[in-house]
């Protein structure tokens, strides 16, 4: 049985611990796979971008073709009263809304047969010299006309999940993964960044990946800053002349990555300085 880390869900108006079975066998979401979700985070007594998160999962839903039952302000303040009950610790939220399906409903999901959670479980941030290294996969991320690549819906996670064991044979912690045109869309689990020649590059959205939330943060940040940011379309031969890579994404922020196949970096200066003003927007706001 699996163990997880101490738990809060917010159902139906009441708080829920642990891993409560709310989901069942007759459900759409259970059998179709109509579930988006959302993730913020809690740590050192802030909470950035929550009202960007809680946004964003109510367009997810949109694009499921399911209508949100909640409003952003409603779901934020839940968030801030859910991240009480663990005692100051970094905590993870994840807003969630899943089809529920009726008599009439197979493929189509009800979009009015829709159910909302909010779930909040510990989970510590990384150090920040903590790195990890990427290769490449043979998997791809799919358009969106293949997909609703532009809702963070969970059936698309199991391509994540096939790119990362496979990167784990290869013995790397990540993949660099390319669209249909073989272009570098994102990783497997995050977006990520390149540096060369003092400048740094990331992909131009292209309806591939998620234009994520930290990411727009950090590039806002950087260009604040005075660096040179653009959004460009990255080859892997980019990545493997790049003097230095960096990931964004919410779970983790800003995170450096130390190695791409053979090619080593450490933790870049730029790495450091997008993770210092990422903390400084964060405390300031």
């Amino acid at each position: 049985m699996a163990e997880f880390s101490q738990t809060w869900t917010w159902y139906k108006g009441e708080w829920l611990e642990g891993n409560p079975p709310i989901l069942g066998p007759r459900a759409h979401a259970f059998w179709q796979a109509s579930t988006v979700f959302d993730g913020a985070r809690y740590f050192e007594g802030v909470m950035p971008d929550l009202d960007r998160h809680c946004e964003r999962i109510n367009r997810s839903c949109k694009a499921l073709a399911m209508n949100p039952t909640m409003k952003v302000g409603e779901i934020m303040e839940l968030a801030a009263e859910g991240v009480k009950k663990f005692g100051g610790n970094a905590v993870y939220i994840r807003p969630t809304y899943w089809g529920l399906g009726s008599l009439n409903t197979v493929i189509n999901v009800d979009p009015e047969d829709v159910e909302f959670g909010l779930t909040l479980f510990d989970a510590p941030m990384p150090a920040p010299d903590a790195g990890f290294t990427v290769t490449t996969t043979s998997f791809r991320r799919p358009s969106f006309e293949t997909m609703p690549t532009n809702a963070k819906a969970s059936g698309l996670y199991i391509n994540n999940a096939r790119c990362l064991k496979e990167a784990a044979a290869k013995g790397f912690d990540n993949a660099i993964v390319c669209d249909m045109m073989g272009n570098v869309a994102e990783l497997a689990t995050a977006n990520f960044f390149i540096v060369k020649d003092g400048i740094v590059k990331t992909s131009v959205p292209n309806g591939s990946f998620l234009n994520g939330i930290t990411r727009q943060r950090v590039i806002q940040l950087l260009r604040d800053a005075g660096e040179t940011v653009v959004e460009c379309t990255l080859t892997l031969d980019d990545c493997r002349e790049a003097d230095e890579m960096f990931s964004t994404g919410n779970y983790s922020k800003v995170v450096p990555i130390t190695a791409f196949d053979d090619r080593e970096y450490g933790h870049g200066p730029f790495a450091k300085k997008a993770r210092d003003l990422y903390w400084d927007f964060a405390f300031k706001k």
